[in-house]
């Protein structure tokens, strides 16, 4: 069954990025990275830019298109990426989300099962 973990950060500098990306964070993302790739369970995954860099869109009712920079939600966590796992069931997804740095320091994995869309 496939999971999509979303990875929040806990703490965003006013610069728009994650507070604590030093040298033994980037570590233990590699280390995670390649522990999913080698169990296999990795379907897809990337890391986001930064948050300054977003834009956000809105449709009104009458169809009416509204752009403006940046998410404006009324949080300082903030999505900095995702993996969708492909493992046998919830506890087995939540067991990979406990080992994600991104659980760490304030940060949260949110574990979601994919919806199939009908193939």
């Amino acid at each position: 069954m496939k999971y999509m973990l979303l990875i929040n950060a806990g703490s965003v500098g006013e610069d728009g990025q994650a507070d604590g990306c030093d040298a033994q964070a980037v570590e233990d993302w590699i280390a995670f990275d390649k522990a999913v790739r080698d169990a296999g369970v990795m379907v897809s995954g990337e890391s986001l830019a930064d948050l300054v860099t977003a834009t956000t869109v809105r449709v009104a009712e009458d169809g009416r298109r509204s752009v403006v920079d940046g998410p404006f939600a009324e949080t300082r966590e903030v999505l900095g990426g995702f993996y969708v796992i492909d493992v046998p069931d919830l506890d087995a997804a939540l067991d990979w989300a406990a080992r994600c740095p991104g659980a760490r320091g304030g940060g949260s994995v949110v574990v979601r099962p994919v919806a199939g869309m009908g193939a």
